[in-house]
């Protein structure tokens, strides 16, 4: 679906289909394919509540964020919600329901996306215009709006991520870890949207691919 578009973008130019490696039928055929073995898989050998999760992320993500990524600047917000569900799917996939812990995972993951997507976006603004991707930098160039949703989701990430704690899935040493993580992870929003530049949403985007798997790993570990 983004393959014309892809080949307008310097940081995708050289992906397979934009580059004609490969074909875009041959892309669709091996994308069915694997959609169709996984829900399968899922539906036979875990749980239908983690197949039906499964679907409607991959209809919401290939459907729905990926043609509006060039109508409206709420794809952002419309892609993190099948963004968001993978934690969601492992909830269901080990306890075959929805309840709040899984709502808490969604929940981490889905604020997480925003000042990490919007450091993707800052970074490559030029290359999201010439694709015509409404991506909200690209938008609004003065960076008002983008560096708000930045500070406001990672404030708001702050206190969920702390809910595992207080609902008994970890203990004293993930509120601490969660805490320090969290600071970090602001401070460094903070700086990004008063400054502005490309370096710092640069440090944004390391510092957001480091706090998710820190988080998690001492989630796990703290359980």
């Amino acid at each position: 679906l983004e393959r014309e578009s892809d080949k307008l973008m310097r940081r995708t130019l050289r992906r397979p289909l934009p580059a004609g490696k490969l074909s875009a039928p041959s892309a669709l055929l091996f994308g069915l394919l694997t959609a169709s073995l996984g829900e399968i898989y899922l539906a036979v050998f875990v749980n239908p509540l983690t197949a039906w999760l499964g679907f409607a992320a991959l209809v919401s993500y290939v459907l729905m964020y990926t043609p509006l990524k060039q109508r409206t600047t709420l794809c952002t917000a419309i892609g993190a919600f099948p963004g968001a569900l993978p934690p969601l799917l492992g909830w269901a996939a080990a306890s075959n329901e929805l309840s709040l812990g899984g709502a808490v995972m969604f929940g981490i993951l889905f604020l997480w996306q925003f000042p990490h997507f919007h450091a993707i976006a800052m970074m490559y603004a030029d290359d999201y215009a010439r694709a015509n991707i409404k991506m909200l930098p690209v938008v609004e160039p003065d960076l008002k709006s983008t560096s708000l949703q930045i500070i406001g989701y990672a404030a708001l990430l702050m206190p969920v991520s702390l809910l595992p704690f207080f609902l008994g899935m970890s203990g004293w040493v993930y509120l601490f870890a969660a805490l320090l993580l969290g600071t970090w992870f602001l401070y460094t929003s903070i700086n990004t949207a008063c400054t502005k530049t490309k370096a710092d949403a640069r440090t944004l985007l390391k510092t957001s691919v480091m706090y998710l798997p820190l988080l998690y790993i001492v989630m796990v570990l703290n359980s």
